[in-house]
């Protein structure tokens, strides 16, 4: 069985890279492509580019806007909205292709150590339902965060964006864990991240203009 999902996603996923064009694509026909499949197939295309230590701007931003709308919608349990204003976003397709290229490597090799039914209370259950769902929004709330210009930024939250897709999708309780684990570990990075700014902004201030 989990032969034949990673099949079925790595084929679907590499059919919508292949197919994209090479300059720029509204968000709006790229998330229709795979909308109807399932929401959470969706955050793992969306979620593709940012696997490896790239920076593409303001993509971080449109597909994390995205995947708190997919979040949302999950919880609400209605289908996927998105505002017209985030449809026509376009997105650089042509210089996303090699990262979406690069990312579904990482997808391959996170699959493979999927175990659908593993620590099944974790994907089971209502509750625990919304608990899976808010922590999407988190991560992608973290991954649209200004720090896209400091390495691994948007990879990190990315890591805990694919993990939670994977993991409900396969039904994979272990995976699912990794994900919640992955947004702590993004808090802990942004947080000495901001501490330390704060630091040499005023190890600036007492240099400058000391007391």
């Amino acid at each position: 069985m989990n032969a034949q999902m990673e099949a079925s996603l790595r084929e679907q996923l590499q059919s919508l890279i292949a197919g994209l064009p090479d300059g720029d694509v509204q968000v709006g026909p790229l998330v229709d492509e795979l909308g109807a499949q399932g929401m959470l197939l969706l955050v793992i295309l969306l979620t593709l580019v940012f696997l490896i230590p790239v920076s593409i701007p303001g993509v971080s931003t449109v597909f994390g806007a995205v995947i708190v709308l997919i979040g949302v919608a999950r919880m609400a349990g209605r289908p996927l909205w998105l505002p017209s204003a985030v449809r026509r976003r376009t997105v650089p397709a042509g210089r996303m292709r090699g990262a979406l290229d690069a990312g579904l490597r990482w997808v391959r090799r996170l699959e493979r150590i999927t175990r659908p039914g593993r620590l099944a209370g974790l994907t089971h259950g209502r509750g625990i339902g919304l608990f899976n769902d808010a922590a999407l929004i988190l991560g992608a709330v973290l991954l649209m965060a200004p720090f896209g210009f400091i390495p691994f930024s948007n990879t990190v939250p990315g890591v805990a964006l694919m993990c939670l897709a994977i993991g409900l999708l396969q039904r994979d309780g272990m995976m699912v864990l990794l994900g919640h684990l992955a947004n702590v570990l993004t808090i802990v990075y942004f947080a000495i991240l901001i501490g330390g700014g704060g630091l040499a902004i005023r190890e600036l201030f007492a240099r400058f203009w000391p007391a």
